[in-house]
């Protein structure tokens, strides 16, 4: 597929739980490559806006009577770049899309928690890892702190 070229309104961008939420809205009537920006909503798209790219997951693509929204999602590793954005947004632009040879999944590698490594035995028990804390280095006692309720009872009464 090649590059989609859209002149649309960059309306805004918004940071959200590490991610970066870009919204582009194509005024009008008439939606130039209709086709093509339904078959990659969902996939991995490089942006680029004059002297910016970067890769961002196209989160949807909506319409309603006045105007179609283009929604995508920056990658995380991308952040000096969307720095660069920022000016742009609420302006008018030529944003020019092309499919990525990314995966979702590649996309967003790296960006799980690996958690704690354990093995479930058969008897259903849970061995950790060595070097791992368990439930039995935790102190119990004397490092617990104070109730403060008892304290407000006190001076309330």
């Amino acid at each position: 597929m090649s590059k989609i070229e859209l002149d649309v309104l960059f309306k805004k961008m918004q940071k959200d739980d590490k991610k970066e939420v870009l919204e582009f809205h194509i005024l009008g009537d008439e939606i130039p490559y209709k086709s093509e920006l339904i078959s990659m909503a969902g996939a991995i798209a490089i942006i680029n806006i004059e002297d910016i790219k970067l890769s961002a997951e196209f989160k949807s693509i909506q319409r309603d009577s006045k105007k179609v929204v283009l929604k995508f999602e920056a990658k995380g590793d991308s952040e000096d770049e969307i720095i660069k954005l920022y000016p742009k947004a609420g302006f008018n632009v030529k944003l020019f899309l092309k499919p990525s040879q990314m995966s979702i999944d590649e996309f967003y590698e790296g960006e799980q928690d690996p958690g704690l490594e354990y093995n479930v035995n058969n008897d259903g028990t849970v061995e950790v890892s060595q070097g791992q804390m368990d439930m039995n280095d935790i102190p119990v006692g004397e490092d617990e702190p104070e109730s403060e309720t008892e304290d407000e009872d006190d001076l309330l009464n």
